[in-house]
Formats: C-alpha cells, structure tokens, sequence
C-alpha cells in the first residue's frame, strides 16, 4: 500500500508539472497576436484561465478513469493518483471534473463573445474530446491515440485557438508555430507511457508506447523533439516567422539531454524527470 502523500489530493491529481502543456500554446498564440499589434490583456487571461482549466479537466478524468479501469495499481510507477489511492472517491473526483470544464465554459462565453461562433465550436469539441480520452466506449487514449488527441488539441487548437480570439485571423505563423507546440505537447505523453509502458500493458492500457515497444518509442520522443525545432528553422527560413523566433533554438541543448536520458535512464525517477523537463521545455 502507497504511503498517504502531504500533498492536497486536488493539487496532485491536477498533475502540475504537466500544465505548461495548457499554457504555452496560450503564450506562443498571443505572442503572435502581440505581433500584428491585435493583444489585449482581458483576452489573454481569460484564455488562459479556461486552457489551464481544460487540462485540469483532462488530468482530473484521467486520474478517475485509470482508477475504474485497473490502470493506476500498486505496481504503477510514478506519481500517486488520487482516486486510486483513495485519497479522493470517484464522486469527488467527478463533482471535481464537472467543476473544472465548467469553469472552462463559463470562461468560454466571453471568448465566444471575443471569437464568434468558431470559438464556440472549438470549446465545445474540446470538452468532448477531452472526456473521451480515458471515458467513454471507446477511451481512444486506451487505443493509441494519446499523442494525437494531444497534438491536435495542445498543438493546433490551443495555439491557432488563441490566435484567432484576438483579432478572428489564423494567419499561416500561427499554424507553424501550433506544429512545434503540438509536437513538444505529445512528447510529455510519449514520456509518461515510456516510463509506464509495463504496467500499462498488464492492465490492458493499449497507449502507442505498449503497441510500439519502448524501443521505438524512445525514437517517437527524439523525433517529435527534433522535428520541433526543425519546423521553428523552416518557418523562419521561408520567412513565414520571425528571425527573432530562432531565439528558441537555445533550447536545443536542453533538448539534447532529455534525448539521451530517454535513451539511457531506466529508472522511474529518472524517467519522470524525462517528463518534467518536456514539460519545461
């Protein structure tokens, strides 16, 4: 049996080093907007407020969903989860869900205000794809396509998304950019089932990782990194971002040693590093 953690359970079950995912497709998009001189303030908290809101959700669905379905154990390696632990009953944690999507639409209305109706849409498909990641008949997160509900949904449309709040555009930078944020978003992902992709397998728990193998998905993490910055060259290259954006290159090296920890370290800790510093990235 785990130790009970000192940790708040709400907090550990919103898995905070895992939130930068929500916040900087939000930065690189009003960045951009800051570009074309279309920023605004009001815009910029609200949408973060409701990304970082989202990925609560998220985290706090999958915290129950993996619970029901076996796939948080004893065996489990890395962070304790709530509802699994007993920390948090499936009631709370669902009252904690329809709390955390809730606060998401509710800051919704004034994006839809700011957005028009694509904004709607986008909330909307959202909050449903986010439930069916780990809910629902078909989990798609149980069927290996993790990755790419992430680099769909932190990728594109969290870094389009939020371009387009402030002024109704989605100028081709944004697209570019939305690429190398989804990329770097699906990493974290391709980490965290690395490191569980023994115990995820006993439990049934299909990721790409399990159907993958950890070999090939050490690679998958090299090449949604490498390609990331690549992307970032090339648009800077064609002239579609600014030279200025080649200031995020000084992170390769970064980049570097998280590459090679993934293809060395073996350990749990050392694979949750691996995962906290893609999200740092």
């Amino acid at each position: 049996m785990r130790l009970a953690t000192a940790v708040n359970p709400w907090i550990l079950a919103a898995r905070p080093a895992t939130l930068t995912a929500a916040v900087g497709p939000v930065l690189v998009g009003s960045a951009l907007a800051a570009a074309d001189d279309a920023f605004r303030w009001d815009a910029f908290l609200v949408i973060l407020f409701a990304a970082l809101a989202i990925q609560v959700g998220v985290n706090f669905a999958n915290d129950l969903a993996d619970a029901a379905r076996g796939a948080d154990t004893e065996d489990r390696v890395g962070p304790q989860r709530a509802v699994a632990s007993g920390l948090l009953t499936p009631g709370q944690m669902k009252r904690g869900i329809a709390t955390a999507f809730g606060i998401a639409a509710f800051a919704g209305l004034y994006l839809i205000w700011l957005g028009g109706l694509a904004i709607l849409v986008i909330g909307v498909v959202s909050i449903i794809a986010a439930i069916g990641y780990t809910s629902g008949p078909v989990p798609y997160g149980y069927h290996g396509l993790g990755e790419v509900f992430v680099f769909v949904f932190f990728g594109l449309v969290a870094t389009v998304g939020t371009r387009y709040v402030y002024d109704r555009t989605a100028p081709a930078e944004a697209w570019w950019a939305a690429v190398a944020m989804g990329l770097l978003a699906a990493a974290i992902l391709v980490a965290n089932n690395v490191r569980d992709v023994d115990t995820d397998r006993a439990a049934g728990k299909r990721t790409l990782s399990v159907i993958m193998g950890r070999d090939a998905s050490r690679w998958l993490y090299a090449g949604m990194v490498a390609v990331a910055f690549v992307t970032i060259a090339v648009a800077v290259e064609t002239d579609i971002l600014p030279t200025w954006s080649l200031l995020a290159l000084v992170a390769i090296p970064r980049a570097g040693i998280l590459i090679r920890a993934i293809f060395t370290q073996t350990s749990p800790p050392a694979l949750i590093e691996v995962l906290k510093g893609t999200a740092r990235l």
